[in-house]
């Protein structure tokens, strides 16, 4: 629901970083988050994520009235992605970040897909997307990783709800554990989620998508002059991808397809990438954000 304006860069000030007595705690460095969020592998999980918080009527109308996800797409992704980095290993400005997005939301609302007015920070609303990230990264890593244990699961639904603490979210709106996760993820999915216009489009192949307007020059050149081609197979992927690593009773509740077929090619595609990506170095296996924080955690301890 993160309506990314250009005005919504987030550029510390004076006061940022800096801690206060009562706030929460991001999840520790020893812990499964810092291990999962930002490694390379989490770009293919986050899609799906993405398409269950939109399928959210309230939610789905926020992106579609407030955010720039349709002009600056590439600009878009690249502060949300930035921004759940910082919930995990951003430390005393994983607070500031938490209390920016907050401040944010306070004015986006309106009516969603069912004519019922709704505010970004109604406590439904605003749990069920930060909710979405505990089934997708269960499902995925089932692929992409070897699948938790049972205490590896209670420990990264635990670190969840940490970073949800951060984002604001009071602990009586979400569920405390795991299984008081799954009824309350179930009712959602039963009464709530349907392809919303925004959720549809995200799971298209024939979105209009501009080229990337990041990185250097010479890549942004070529990337425009062969985008025709380059977009119709990448838009395959992308629904390929963010349909799979969806969880079944949520691809089956926004009646997405899915053959036998299509999940024999996932597992081929999650055997390679749990195969390769353990052996890259850290500095391709890693974001450039939880790069630097785990490099600068290995010196602390020295």
């Amino acid at each position: 629901m993160k309506p990314d304006h250009p005005r919504d860069v987030h550029h510390p000030g004076p006061d940022h970083g800096r801690s206060h007595r009562g706030d929460p705690a991001p999840p520790p460095p020893d812990g499964i988050l810092w291990s999962l969020a930002g490694d390379v592998r989490s770009l293919l999980m986050l899609p799906s994520a993405l398409v269950l918080q939109v399928a959210h009527p309230a939610v789905g109308a926020g992106v579609e009235q407030h955010s720039v996800f349709r002009t600056d797409p590439w600009g878009r992704g690249e502060r949300s992605l930035r921004s759940v980095l910082l919930w995990v290993y951003g430390g005393d400005e994983a607070v500031a970040e938490g209390r920016r997005l907050r401040a944010l939301h306070r004015t986006i609302q309106g009516t969603d897909t069912r004519g019922r007015r709704y505010h970004a920070l109604t406590p439904a609303n605003y749990a069920w997307v930060h909710a979405t990230g505990f089934p997708v990264y269960r499902h995925a890593q089932r692929y992409l990783g070897r699948p938790f244990t049972e205490a590896q699961e209670r420990r990264l639904y635990a670190e969840w709800l940490q970073v949800g603490r951060i984002l604001g979210i009071h602990d009586r709106d979400m569920p405390r554990t795991p299984e008081e996760f799954w009824p309350y993820y179930r009712r959602v999915l039963a009464d709530e989620l349907e392809l919303t216009p925004v959720a549809k489009e995200l799971t298209a192949t024939d979105a209009s998508v501009p080229p990337p307007d990041r990185g250097p020059r010479p890549v942004r050149v070529l990337a425009r002059i062969l985008w025709p081609a380059l977009l119709p197979p990448l838009a395959r992927f992308r629904r390929f991808v963010t349909i799979g690593l969806m969880p079944p009773d949520a691809r089956q509740a926004l009646g997405l397809p899915w053959t036998p077929r299509q999940e024999r090619a996932l597992r081929v595609l999650g055997g390679a990438v749990r195969t390769v990506v353990p052996l890259l170095p850290e500095r391709l296996r890693y974001l450039p954000t939880a790069r630097r924080a785990r490099a600068r955690h290995r010196a602390a301890r020295r």
